[in-house]
């Protein structure tokens, strides 16, 4: 999903350091790829392989090799840089654009941008922010934790348990994600991330007790900003046909990728945290190539097996 310059300022700005100081009518620009390009070759008139649909950085380096070119060579290279209908410029360390830049942005439409930050840390930190801010995502019904190292998602209706369930494995020393509420983004790899929206982060309501802030209660160490997703719990009343063996592995399809799914009935009496606690573990057994289910069923067929051939 491309987005505009625009959308990247008001996303980020702040976070790198950014503020427009030429072209600001052309913010409308989008930004088809989220890698950034140093124009070096560029510069020097090699155009083969320019990346022109990322944004361009403008660091020591180009602006060196700039001082070195009379003022009319400086000229016909940037405007052969600005006619490839690149979608921005950044320059780096807070440098001063030359009037070639200003002119130019001008004439061919395009934002020049300026940041404090050194030229490698902005690519980095800003590769990174725009493939969050482009990445797949939405927001779903449920509470994530993490325990012992596998993310899980803790789905059901209203009243079902959901944050009671959470609340008990903090108090066991596993770590609280979001509560109620989980925002879910896919990232390059494949990954499903997931992460609380800003404004109730580390917080849980209880039924009866009301808003807790988690780390002020149970301390920092409870908490979690962000993480991926292993496997999915949905709580629900009990209906009797519950599957008892697990030898079928369900999954559900979250953005794309389908993540192992369990279904809990919900008991009174029944110790929930318990439960997901084990189902945790048993998953990170699964990830580790020990499968339970499958090694008793194999087991049993091998055992009945054996019996037809004696009997045979």
């Amino acid at each position: 999903m491309a987005i505009t310059l625009k959308q990247m300022l008001e996303e980020g700005a702040e976070r790198l350091s950014l503020q427009v100081i030429a072209g600001e009518r052309y913010l409308s620009n989008k930004l088809p790829e989220t890698a950034m390009n140093r124009p070096g070759l560029a510069l020097t008139g090699f155009f083969q392989y320019f990346a022109q649909r990322r944004l361009q950085i403008f660091g020591l380096a180009e602006f060196t090799y700039l001082k070195s070119l009379s003022e009319k060579e400086k000229r016909k290279r940037l405007t052969e840089l600005f006619e490839k209908q690149i979608p921005g410029i950044v320059i780096t360390r807070n440098r001063q654009p030359t009037k070639e830049m200003l002119e130019l942005a001008e004439q061919f439409k395009v934002p020049v941008l300026r940041t404090s930050m050194i030229t490698m840390r902005f690519v980095n930190d800003c590769t990174v922010f725009l493939e969050e801010l482009t990445a797949p995502h939405e927001r779903i019904q449920g509470t994530m934790m993490e325990i012992m190292g596998i993310g899980v998602l803790l789905r059901g209706a209203p009243g079902i348990g959901k944050s009671e369930t959470a609340l008990s494995l903090i108090e066991r020393g596993y770590c609280l994600v979001s509560d109620d509420v989980t925002e879910i983004r896919k990232n390059s790899r494949g990954q499903i991330l997931c992460t609380a929206s800003e404004i109730t982060r580390y917080h849980m309501e209880i039924r009866g007790l009301g808003i807790i802030h988690v780390p002020s209660l149970f301390g920092v160490a409870a908490i979690r900003r962000e993480a991926e997703l292993d496997m999915v719990i949905d709580l629900y009343p009990p209906s009797g046909s519950e599957d008892r063996t697990g030898v079928e592995p369900a999954t559900v399809n979250v953005l794309g990728v389908f993540v192992p799914c369990i279904t809990l009935p919900v008991r009174s009496g029944r110790d929930m945290a318990n439960i997901v606690e084990v189902a945790a573990l048993n998953q990170k057994l699964k990830e580790l190539g020990h499968d339970a289910a499958k090694e008793l069923d194999e087991r049993v067929i091998n055992r009945l097996t054996k019996g037809r051939i004696r009997h045979g």
